[in-house]
Order: C-alpha cells, then sequence, then structure tokens
C-alpha cells in the first residue's frame, strides 16, 4: 500500500480536525470530503480509524526521520 508523504496527512488531519471542532460531520461537506480523502489515504473506513493510523504513521515517520537526522550535541565534523 502506498502511504502518503507525512507532510500531507498532516494537513489532512489539521483541515479535518479544525473543520470538526465547531460541529458535525455530517452537516459540513468540507469535513465529509476530508474524512473520505483520511480514510483512503489511510486503507481504511472509518474516520476514527483512520485519525488513528494517520497519528500512529505520523509518530513512526518522526521517529525514522529522527533517526536519520545528525546529532546536534556533537561536536562539528571534520572530514579529511
Amino acid at each position: 500500500m502506498l502511504m502518503p508523504h507525512p507532510a500531507v496527512l498532516r494537513t489532512l488531519i489539521d483541515e479535518y480536525e479544525a473543520e470538526t471542532a465547531t460541529g458535525s460531520v455530517e452537516s459540513n461537506a468540507r469535513a465529509q470530503d476530508l474524512a473520505y480523502t483520511l480514510c483512503v489515504s489511510t486503507g481504511t473506513r472509518d474516520v476514527t480509524l483512520a485519525l488513528e493510523v494517520a497519528h500512529r504513521w505520523l509518530a513512526a515517520a518522526a521517529d525514522a526521520d529522527a533517526g536519520t537526522r545528525p546529532r546536534t550535541d556533537e561536536g562539528p565534523h571534520v572530514y579529511a
């Protein structure tokens, strides 16, 4: 399964949460569109599960990214 880029996933989550903060999903067409896109992006059929999966994927991406970054607490690197 293809996975969405973490930045795209973060944007979907943020927009969905902003849309649903003020009302119900059923009465908000934009929230419905975002819920559908989250479900398709995560391979789920329920927006609650889609959000859980998306948050897990973002956490895993952040952990993976942190493991590949050079440590900033080390001294300067000397290259010969």
